[in-house]
């Protein structure tokens, strides 16, 4: 069967070693490269016949993987953290390949392939990044969002890598050809930009109105491949044009279409790349240089690390955020392996070498969740014995804090907690470490302290001893538990509020001593059901006591409810019961003209009259003197019957 039978065997190997993968909480990507070393020619048992076609046909899983990025990309998602990522990661990206070129020469690698060293070494890996930060559940918080920023430049950065590296390495090349390329890449994104915008969403919207979704997914995907394959045929890489063809439909009305329905197209073509990218590392190769793979990796993870640490560092990030960011990005990323292949191929690096980078990088990659997972213990560990940094303040009442509520996070949650705290004239505090954050708090007014709110002197600052409550808004489970460890240890009586995902979160948290978790899925799920069956007509008690019931189920069964917890849940329930209605007086109403008193309506129909709206204006509590007319909207606890307001 030729190569169909390669592809039949790497789906199946794959498969295998995707759920291999899943099973160890891995990238799919490590699965799918494990599964390509048990396939591959070094290996025995059963292999694919001609490697070399299925390199070829992987090299489509590339141009689609750059297709879908550019169809994903987005300078919105850049804005929290647009400066260190324009600015911070293409200086990381330069000072990482210096870097990576002093590691090649210190190991005898000669100049060019030390260059190369360093280019691939320059990038982290988006995908094993993004399913540790989900795995720890960090993502969310401000170190994910500046790995992402930065992620999201080195992605891009792949571009001009396939460019830049290629001519740079030929000696005989020079700055001409250099120069051409340049010159041949800005002509064809000015000319994508600009006809390009305009051609492909016409052309796509025409297609679109024949209500056709083969042959929407057929004109995607030959946009995609058909532009790729136009700028390799003009000199410049197959990537870029797949990749600025995405750009260009990522605006267009039908770019997050394009991208769902070209996803798994891509994951299919992207399983033959990283399954190719295996089949070329070597077992015995690894076993027996295993020193030196091990050298390249501890060189790399720690000049990189600490290159983004203080890249992250000297833009004003503080705390966490530069040793999560450096522990986080350390690897070497995906993208080294088209990098890689490149650099193999046009002869820029030999076997050996090229076999180094890829057992470095497969290594550095099954390294990362383990020395991301240090991030917390390591910073802990430093707070502990290292001076505290400076803490900044910003609309802190001219009395102090007494008898106050803190806040821990000041993001959408924590806001809405403050905004109707100042409401109701109550006091609080809000702790964020979010810079952006913090300049939105200071716009509204909100006292706010800038800090992490597991250290005990940001916590002395937010005078916790005095404090009424702690609530924790913070999505992040990691955060929030070393907030309520150091919080307890502190505060054992206080009473903590926080936020949780799921009930295994939430049984771990009431362990540390927390007075209360609440769960936002489950009462955005309530609440959605509560309108769901207000709209089906349900009687109102009746709901409220089906919802009141999940909420004893999901929280505290009512043996553990406090006496206070109890109260208040027997008020919301008596109150929800009160059933509450709006009548409007028409003009043949019996009422026009008549006052409470005289009506005596209580006694004859049974309802209170509690309030009346009238022009605008509305009166609680009328008296019996009050005299109704034409329009009025009235509340009744009650129902009044259609003969008591209409004639």
């Amino acid at each position: 069967m030729g190569i169909a039978a390669d592809i039949i065997i790497i789906v199946l190997a794959a498969f295998c070693g995707g759920l291999l993968a899943h099973a160890l909480r891995q990238p799919l990507i490590l699965g799918y490269i494990l599964a390509g070393v048990l396939i591959g020619p070094f290996t025995g048992g059963g292999t694919v016949s001609d490697v070399h076609d299925i390199e070829k046909l992987a090299e489509i899983g590339v141009a689609l993987l750059l297709f879908a990025l550019g169809l994903e990309f987005s300078l919105k998602e850049l804005r929290p953290v647009r400066f260190i990522a324009l600015i911070g990661a293409p200086l990381q990206i330069l000072l990482t390949i210096g870097f990576g070129y002093m590691v090649g020469i210190f190991l005898g690698w000669g100049p060019v392939s030390s260059l190369w060293l360093g280019g691939l070494a320059s990038l982290s890996s988006t995908m094993v990044i993004l399913k540790t930060l989900m795995n720890q559940g960090m993502m969310g918080t401000l170190s994910s969002r500046v790995m992402v920023g930065i992620l999201i430049v080195q992605d891009l950065a792949v571009v001009p890598l396939l460019i830049l590296l290629p001519q740079v390495s030929d000696p005989q090349a020079g700055l001409p050809i250099l120069a051409m390329a340049l010159l041949k890449g800005a002509g064809f994104l000015a000319l994508m930009l600009f006809a390009g915008a305009r051609i492909l969403p016409w052309l796509l919207t025409r297609i679109a109105r024949w209500n056709s979704r083969e042959l929407f997914v057929l004109s995607i995907t030959a946009i995609g491949l058909g532009i790729g394959y136009l700028t390799y045929q003009i000199g410049l890489s197959f990537a870029l044009g797949a990749f600025v063809a995405g750009m260009v439909l990522s605006e267009s009305d039908y770019g997050h279409q394009a991208l769902s329905d070209i996803i798994p197209l891509r994951d299919l073509f992207s399983l033959l790349f990283f399954t190719s990218v295996g089949m070329l590392l070597d077992p015995e190769f690894l076993l027996h240089n295993w020193r030196g793979v091990l050298e390249i990796v501890l060189l790399i993870a720690l000049g990189k690390g600490l290159i983004l640490a203080l890249t992250t560092r000297s833009f004003g990030y503080r705390n966490v955020v530069p040793l999560a960011v450096g522990l986080g990005m350390f690897q070497i990323g995906e993208f080294s392996f088209v990098l890689g292949q490149v650099g193999f191929s046009g002869g820029f690096l030999s076997g050996t070498e090229h076999s180094f980078i890829l057992s470095a990088t497969i290594l550095s990659m099954l390294m990362t969740p383990l020395i991301s997972s240090l991030t917390v213990p390591i910073y802990r560990l430093k707070t502990r014995y290292s001076r505290a940094e400076s803490i900044s303040t910003v609309n802190l009442p001219p009395e102090g804090l007494h008898g106050h509520i803190v806040l821990a996070g000041g993001g959408r949650v924590g806001q809405h907690i403050a905004r109707l705290l100042t409401q109701v004239e109550v006091p609080f505090i809000i702790i964020e470490m979010n810079h952006n954050r913090l300049e939105e708090c200071k716009t509204q007014g909100f006292p706010t302290i800038y800090g992490d709110a597991s250290q005990e002197v940001v916590l002395d600052a937010a005078n916790l001893i005095e404090a009424q409550q702690l609530l924790i808004s913070l999505p992040n489970i990691i955060a929030t538990e070393s907030i309520v460890r150091q919080v307890h240890r502190k505060s054992p009586k206080l009473h903590m509020v926080v936020r949780a995902e799921g009930a295994e979160q939430m049984r771990a948290l009431y362990d540390d001593g927390v007075y209360m978790v609440i769960l936002p899925e489950l009462e955005a799920g309530l609440e959605m059901a509560r309108q769901a069956l207000l709209h089906v007509k349900l009687p109102i008690p009746l709901i409220q006591r089906y919802t009141d019931a999940l909420r004893r189920d999901h929280y505290h069964p009512s043996g553990e409810m406090s006496e206070e917890h109890q109260e208040i849940r027997l008020l919301k329930n008596a109150r929800d019961h009160l059933e509450l209605n709006w009548e409007r007086l028409g003009p043949e109403s019996l009422m026009l003209g008549q006052s409470i008193g005289n009506l005596d309506i209580r006694r004859t129909s049974g309802v209170s009259i509690v309030g009346v709206l009238r022009d605008g204006v509305f009166s609680p509590n009328p008296s019996a003197d009050f005299v109704f007319s034409e329009g009025d909207l009235i509340a009744v606890l009650g129902h009044l019957s259609p003969q008591d307001t209409v004639g």
